[in-house]
């Protein structure tokens, strides 16, 4: 496989366009190069020094010690990588490293999720690095044994948006490790943990696990340079192009940048939208209103595959004149299941605006005292299953009644805190 040299690559990273999905804040301090060695870790590729900012240093040497010895203790197990119901680039990269790092203590993983790879660039990610991912619907997991598995991974999510968690606790299995960027979004009780959401991309903190040590990346080696293309991908899309990464991000794609592969990246960014994706843009603009600034569209019934249009909607809209703040949803189904969610997603450019206490605010918890969503910097999404109310569309005129229903819910509950002095339903 051709490998350009690391700054060609470098350069063509930051040329590239693509979708943009902003991370969390971080609060800086200044930065400090300190190169060291893990005295606990496997020495790294090269001569073995590792450069990363002072706060980076410690932290990741630390984690990586704590991981290194849970993998430890865990030889010979499987395990299940769970993964939200529509990962993104971060997730699918870091569950792929996961995986490599866990196979040198002969552990077993599984990396699954429940959903639908719907963006084009998730397919076109999996398919041109054959990365290896299965999914599981709520269905496919009645016909495993899970007895069989030893533990499971939460990676780049906290278990609010798998379909998958309830069954995996409900036979009993340990939640093993559990690595993420996001805000901390439950009571979750893991052997290891490492959750940084002042950290950019879940991506940036296993390109630190991998500096450390815990895994020497080899550019010899064709699924080390496809895992860290992919790893380039996640930390990319969630630092919007790298134009909102940090110190350590810029860190990390300093250093994956001597493995990647340039054009297989430039492979995956080139996938382009389906003409069903571009139906919900379209759909988008004919149904937002604007109100102080903020762009609110529904979208109407989307099939479950193509979920993924609904956020690509969300970024078109933000881009208008005089708007700071987009949101859009719609009621996702799968026919096969007869299942409904509402799903939507936020995207902002307003700095003072909170995308996880907006979301949070917005739509409150359910009856367990879970969120129906939550978000980062600039980016932000909610499910809210519709239970009882599902299916049934074959009656147009009462999926019609359905839609106006969540719709005007919807629109409710998103206005009374863009307009908190205005009634958003307006009686005739």
């Amino acid at each position: 496989m051709y490998l350009n040299s690391p700054v060609t690559q470098f350069e063509n990273l930051s040329l590239t366009t693509a979708e943009p999905n902003p991370e969390e804040p971080e609060i800086e301090k200044a930065p400090v190069e300190v190169a060291f060695k893990s005295p606990s870790l496997p020495p790294s590729v090269g001569d073995g020094a590792i450069f990363l900012s002072h706060r980076g240093n410690s932290l990741a040497q630390q984690k990586s010690e704590e991981l290194q010895k849970t993998l430890l203790a865990h030889r010979h197990d499987r395990q299940l990588v769970i993964l939200q119901d529509f990962p993104d680039p971060d997730a699918l990269s870091c569950a792929w490293a996961y995986q490599l790092i866990a196979q040198q203590y002969d552990i077993k993983c599984e990396i699954i999720y429940a959903g639908a790879l719907s963006h084009q660039e998730n397919i076109a990610l999996v398919r041109l690095t054959n990365l290896p991912i299965q999914r599981w619907t709520p269905q496919t997991l009645k016909t495993k044994d899970l007895s069989s598995y030893q533990g499971f991974v939460l990676i780049d999510n906290q278990g609010t948006t798998s379909q998958l968690l309830s069954a995996v606790q409900q036979a009993k299995i340990p939640l093993v490790v559990l690595v993420d960027h996001h805000s901390i979004q439950g009571d979750l009780q893991s052997e290891f943990e490492d959750i940084r959401p002042y950290v950019r991309a879940t991506a940036t903190i296993f390109t630190q696990y991998l500096q450390t040590g815990l895994l020497a990346l080899d550019s010899s080696i064709n699924q080390h340079v496809k895992c860290a293309t992919a790893l380039m991908h996640g930390l990319r899309s969630d630092t919007n192009r790298l134009m909102q990464a940090q110190e350590e991000d810029f860190m990390a794609a300093a250093y994956l940048s001597r493995f990647y592969d340039a054009q297989l990246l430039n492979a995956i960014l080139q996938a382009n939208r389906s003409k069903r994706v571009m139906d919900v843009i379209e759909r988008s603009l004919k149904n937002r209103i604007v109100q102080n600034n903020f762009s609110i569209a529904g979208v109407g019934y989307l099939r479950y595959d193509d979920r993924d249009a609904i956020p690509q909607a969300a970024d078109f809209l933000v881009t208008e004149e005089n708007v700071h703040t987009a949101v859009v949803y719609g009621i996702v189904h799968d026919e096969d299941d007869e299942l409904e969610i509402v799903i939507g997603s936020l995207r902002t450019s307003k700095l003072t605006l909170d995308p996880d206490e907006f979301i949070k605010e917005a739509f409150g918890q359910d009856s367990a005292g879970r969120f129906f969503g939550g978000g980062r910097t600039s980016a932000g999404g909610f499910e809210i299953p519709m239970g009882f109310l599902s299916g049934s569309n074959e009656n147009s005129a009462y999926a019609k009644m359905k839609w106006e229903v969540f719709d005007a819910q919807i629109k409710q509950k998103l206005l009374r805190l863009v307009n908190p002095r205005d009634n958003p339903i307006q009686s005739e």
